[in-house]
């Protein structure tokens, strides 16, 4: 089907028209794309054919000279590419300059400056805490209702979906083993979660209030912590996650952006507990998105996470990522943290539908409880959009490979 005669409620049609970077078969002149339907318009030959002055932000190798370029520039670049697949008088034009997504390579659309992970989910850090900490009077730890909490990850590990993930090595200690030994995981796991690309920097020693969290976001892609829950484990008393987590996080090939979400914004939980001036956002905009996630290991559906439900938004969490006066970059990206719902069907890990092992999955090869060698994992979501029609987010993917650990 030709490019411009994308179905009516396409969930990626002219109203969504994510970014990515992808190179063409023999070539690894890396571009930047907009994806509409089941195809890629090069966006900067696009912008060089009309005399766009945008081309010098969209004929590039990455979406980097577009997110630092600001919000202004992003909502106008984004209202000039509505016109181009829209209006009959560009087709002649733009038509030629789309490809097939069968015949595209897809790349990490973006470099990746610093990459930060929360803990948002009530419902996710309630059943952590069941757990683990199955005495304890409240299964939350006493700070989590009062701040978003987060760990720095490892920005050089950030791989586009569709990348293999090897089954990572370390130590790891079982409750009834005498001492540590070393391996490759046998609780390898994943997180369902989003991500938000930061575009517009900051200075060091700046706040970024709520009020300013769209000046500096450009969109949100999906994203999957892969965790290692044996080494995470015997490794993250008393500093957190190191070698558990810093292996692998998979990100869609497209990022959407902001602007393309308005029908999804909704009211966040409500709060239980009084929220510091910097984090209070009772007067503000809605800040959650209302994201529907499922999330498939080798192509059966185990859990629906719906986003609505997370207690810290995107803006609390860069607000709070930078009280302290840590400068944003552009191409910064910080994850929401494991998306999971009140029921056993909306959990966003392994670790909470087996719960913790105990329960095993029923999968169609048969019963399993963490993850194999061969197992593909993918995430995929949509939000509502304008008149009823879906915003579609680029799903992420990823199979596990065997280590390449020596004995």
């Amino acid at each position: 089907m030709p490019p411009f005669d994308v179905p009516e409620g396409d969930p990626f049609g002219p109203h969504n028209l994510p970014y990515g970077v992808f190179s063409l078969p023999g070539s690894d002149d890396r571009r930047v794309g907009v994806r509409l339907g089941d195809h890629v318009l090069d966006a900067g030959a696009a912008a060089a054919a009309l005399g766009s002055p945008y081309v010098s932000l969209l004929a590039r190798p990455s979406l980097n000279p577009l997110l630092a370029a600001g919000r202004t520039a992003w909502s106008d670049v984004r209202r000039a590419l509505t016109g181009w697949v829209t209006v009959p008088s560009h087709r002649e034009i733009i038509e030629p300059l789309f490809h097939p997504l069968s015949a595209v390579t897809l790349h990490l659309p973006f470099e990746v400056a610093d990459y930060v992970d929360f803990y948002a989910s009530e419902n996710h850090a309630r059943n952590v805490g069941r757990m683990f900490r199955p005495d304890a009077a409240d299964s939350l730890t006493p700070n989590w209702k009062h701040l978003p909490i987060g760990y720095h990850g490892r920005s050089g590990t950030v791989v586009v979906s569709g990348t293999d993930v090897v089954r990572p090595s370390g130590q790891r200690k079982a409750a009834s083993d005498p001492a540590p030994v070393f391996g490759p995981s046998v609780r390898l796991d994943i997180e369902a979660e989003v991500g938000f690309v930061v575009g517009t920097p900051s200075r060091m020693g700046e706040q970024v209030a709520l009020a300013d969290f769209r000046e500096h976001v450009f969109g949100l892609c999906l994203l999957n912590d892969w965790s290692a829950r044996d080494i995470q484990a015997w490794e993250y008393v008393p500093l957190g996650p190191f070698l558990g987590k810093s292996f692998a996080t998979s990100v869609s090939a497209w990022i959407t952006p902001l602007d393309a979400l308005e029908s999804a914004l909704v009211t966040p939980p409500e709060r239980t507990h009084p929220l510091l001036p910097y984090l209070d956002d009772t007067d503000d905009e809605p800040g959650g998105y209302d994201l529907r996630i499922s999330v498939a290991v080798n192509g059966h559906v185990v859990s629906e996470p719906p986003f609505s439900t997370m207690y810290w938004t995107a803006a609390q969490q860069l607000a709070h990522m930078t009280v302290n006066g840590a400068s944003l970059r552009t191409g910064d990206l910080y994850g929401s943290g494991t998306v999971s719902g009140p029921s056993e069907r909306e959990r966003g890990s392994l670790l909470e539908l087996t719960w913790n092992g105990r329960d095993a999955l029923e999968l169609p090869a048969g019963k399993q409880t963490f993850l194999e060698d061969g197992d593909v994992v993918t995430l995929s979501a949509w939000a509502p959009g304008p008149d009823g029609v879906r915003v579609g987010l680029g799903e992420v993917t990823g199979r596990v490979v065997p280590s390449v650990s020596r004995p």
